[in-house]
């Protein structure tokens, strides 16, 4: 019974520390500000390139021709024609909606 209670006590011990340094490293941390930052201004406007133009209407090509094969298989469902066409949104629609909402200023 002894050995138990100070297994834990040395749980919560454990616990109280990790609180602490978590609070530490929070209290001491610098501020950040959203859009102070250009790091990956670079990659976010070749990743939103390629899903705006051709690479998007790739990926969506590619999901409607896996639609297809599942549909000639044998095994249809709702899902082979509401993927493809979700895909094909998401692509289309999806990439503005996301920067817009990502780079808004409050």
């Amino acid at each position: 019974m002894k050995s138990m209670l100070r297994q834990a006590g040395r749980y919560e011990m454990a616990m109280l520390a990790v609180l602490a340094l978590a609070f530490v490293l929070c209290f001491f941390a610098p501020s950040a500000f959203a859009g102070a930052d250009a790091t990956f201004d670079t990659a976010l406007q070749k990743f939103t390139g390629f899903l705006s133009g051709s690479g998007g209407k790739v990926v969506a090509v590619l999901s409607l021709a896996g639609g297809i094969v599942g549909m000639a298989s044998g095994r249809f469902s709702l899902g082979q024609v509401a993927v493809p066409v979700g895909v094909g949104v998401g692509a289309g629609t999806g990439v503005p909606i996301v920067t817009s909402t990502v780079t808004a200023t409050i």
